[in-house]
C-alpha cells in the first residue's frame, strides 16, 4: 500500500504526534517546531497527496478532508501508532477536527492552527481548482506570500514547495477544502483541544478559531499577534509555547501530583512567590519531578518519601527537609516511620546530618500536632 511521505523524529517510546501541513506546503512547515517537539514527542511529518514526497494518486478528484484522514491513519496504522496527539495547520487542522468528530478514540488530544470548521463555502475553492487544472500552480505560487505570512517575510522554500505541488492533487485537494464543514458537529468533540489563530490571518481569521473554541467544550483559544496563515513558519517560538502548554501532560499530571503529595496551601504559595525568572524552574519541577518521577507507579509515594527524606538528610537540605516530613505525614507515614527512617540514616549518612534532621522533624511534628504555634 502507498503511504504519505513522512518524518519521523524523536524517542520510538515517546508520545506520538502527529503533524499535519497546510495546502500547499510540505514537511518543511515545520521545521522550526518538528525538532523541538521531539524531545518529549514521538513526531511523524507528513505530506499532502502530490506535496512534498507524497504520491499525487493518494487522492482523487472530488475527495474529501475525511479521505485524507484515512490515509492518514493508514500511516499512523503502518507506523504502529494507534492513539496520538494530533496538530494541524489549515487543511491539516481540518483533518484533525474530522478525526476529532468521526474517530475520536484514535486521538489523545488536538490542536487547530490557522485553520477553521469551515473555508468560506465551495465556489472560491471549486474556482481555485478548475484555475489549477487548467493553468497549474505558477501562477498562485507568485501569490502564496500575500496569503501565507505579514509583509516582508518569506520562506522561500515553502513557496517552492507551492510551486512543484501536483497541480491534480492539489485541486482534488481544494475538492476538499469545498466539501468541508463540521460546524454543525463540533459540540460533539471531547478530547482536550487548542485553537491558534493568527491575528493578522486572511484565508482563516481569528474569528474561525473563535467559533470552533466556542463550540468546543473547554477548548482553549491562543491568538498570536505576528502571525498570518503559515503560523509555525513565522512565528515558531509562540506556537511552540502553546503546544508544549497543550501537550503538556507530564506537567498537568505532575501539578496534580505536586498538589496531592505537598498539599494546596504549599503550592499556592510557590505559585504566589513565582516570577519570570522563577517560571521555567517551576515548570521542570511540575513535568519532570512531579509529572515524570512521582507518577512512576514502580515504587508507592511511600516509598518515595521515605527515600527523598533521605536523600535530604544526606545533603544537609533542613528547608526541603521539613515540607518533605509533612508530605510524608499527608502521605500516611507515622512519626514512629519518619524517625525509624531518619534513624537509618544516621548510619549511612552521619550522626550530624541526623541530629540536624531529627530537630527539624520534630519540630514539624509538633507543628503538625499543634503542639507548638
Amino acid at each position: 500500500m502507498t503511504l504519505l511521505a513522512h518524518r519521523a523524529e524523536g524517542p520510538p517510546s515517546a508520545p506520538p504526534l502527529l503533524l499535519g501541513p497546510s495546502l500547499g506546503t510540505s514537511t518543511a512547515l515545520w521545521d522550526k517546531v518538528a525538532p523541538e517537539l521531539s524531545i518529549t514527542h514521538r513526531v511523524v511529518r507528513w505530506d499532502l497527496p502530490g506535496h512534498g514526497g507524497s504520491a499525487a494518486g493518494l487522492v482523487k478528484a472530488g475527495a474529501t478532508v475525511g479521505d485524507l484522514a484515512d490515509v492518514v491513519l493508514a500511516l499512523a496504522d503502518s507506523l504502529g501508532i494507534e492513539r496520538f496527539a494530533y496538530a494541524g495547520v489549515s487543511l491539516g487542522g481540518a483533518v484533525g477536527l474530522h478525526l476529532a468528530v468521526h474517530r475520536p478514540q484514535r486521538l489523545s488530544s488536538l490542536a487547530v492552527i490557522c485553520s477553521s470548521a469551515h473555508f468560506n463555502g465551495a465556489k472560491p475553492w471549486q474556482e481555485r481548482a478548475a484555475l489549477v487544472r487548467r493553468e497549474g500552480l505558477a501562477g498562485l505560487a507568485e501569490s502564496a506570500d500575500a496569503r501565507w505570512f505579514t509583509s516582508g517575510f518569506t520562506v522561500p522554500e515553502l513557496v517552492e514547495d507551492h510551486r512543484r505541488a501536483d497541480p491534480e492533487a492539489y485541486a482534488a485537494c481544494c475538492d476538499a477544502l469545498a466539501a468541508f464543514d463540521l460546524r454543525d458537529r463540533l459540540t460533539e468533540i471531547a478530547v482536550p483541544t487548542l485553537l491558534v489563530a493568527g491575528r493578522h490571518d486572511p484565508a482563516t481569521p481569528p474569528a474561525h478559531l473563535r467559533e470552533i473554541a466556542d463550540a468546543v467544550p473547554d477548548a482553549t483559544l491562543v491568538e498570536l499577534p505576528g502571525a498570518s496563515h503559515l503560523a509555525p513558519a513565522q512565528c515558531p517560538e509562540a506556537v511552540l509555547t502553546a503546544l508544549r502548554a497543550h501537550l503538556g501532560g507530564p506537567a498537568r499530571r505532575g501539578m496534580e501530583v505536586r498538589r496531592e503529595v505537598l498539599g494546596d496551601a504549599h503550592v499556592d504559595r510557590a505559585q504566589a512567590r513565582q516570577t519570570p525568572f522563577t517560571a521555567r524552574f517551576q515548570d521542570f519541577i511540575s513535568r519532570y519531578a512531579w509529572g515524570e518521577i512521582w507518577t512512576d507507579p514502580t515504587l508507592s509515594r511511600r516509598e518515595r518519601s521515605m527515600i527523598t527524606l533521605t536523600a535530604l538528610v544526606a545533603h544537609g537540605h533542613y528547608d526541603e527537609l521539613a515540607m518533605h516530613v509533612r508530605a510524608a505525614r499527608r502521605g500516611g507515614l507515622t512519626p514512629e516511620e519518619i524517625g525509624a527512617v531518619l534513624l537509618q540514616s544516621a548510619v549511612y549518612c552521619g550522626v550530624p546530618a541526623a541530629n540536624s534532621a531529627f530537630a527539624t522533624a520534630q519540630r514539624v511534628l509538633a507543628e503538625e500536632d499543634g503542639t507548638e504555634g
